[in-house]
């Protein structure tokens, strides 16, 4: 099954991951980062990234989202966007941020490889992936 989305839903999920992004607590890395999923329905559940002094309690913005769209139900997905960067500078279009290796499994764990993943720096500045691009050899969940 090829996965598609219309540019007005790309931009939807570029301006939610942004929007989210701005609700980041990243006081360790200055990074701030926002995703937005969208279901199969449309629907988009945002994230942003939560640092801890400990490191590894912290969460990444992309698994926040697939949180809070998991614990309300949601098991299709669609797409994912994912805006990164200090909040106190402007966007570098060169710089964009990509799913972390932690993140790309929970992605693989309940979404297809033909998944959308946009990453972006805004609107005009990006690059559109599939997760299986993103994650070719995934941990396939019935290999326990």
């Amino acid at each position: 099954m090829t996965i598609s989305i219309t540019q007005q839903q790309r931009q939807q999920l570029i301006n939610a991951a942004m929007t989210a992004r701005q609700l980041a607590y990243a006081p360790y890395s200055a990074k701030s980062v926002g995703a937005a999923l969208m279901t199969a329905d449309g629907i988009i559940y945002t994230g942003c990234n939560i640092e801890n002094a400990a490191l590894s309690p912290g969460l990444c913005a992309e698994r926040v989202a697939m949180a809070k769209a998991i614990s309300a139900g949601e098991r299709l997905f669609i797409a994912i966007a994912i805006c990164g960067g200090p909040l106190d500078a402007p966007a570098v279009p060169e710089e964009l941020f990509y799913p972390c290796g932690v993140c790309r499994q929970m992605l693989a764990e309940f979404c297809s490889g033909e998944m959308i993943v946009i990453c972006a720096s805004d609107e005009q500045h990006y690059q559109q992936l599939t997760l299986a691009e993103l994650l070719p050899y995934p941990y396939p969940p019935d290999n326990h």
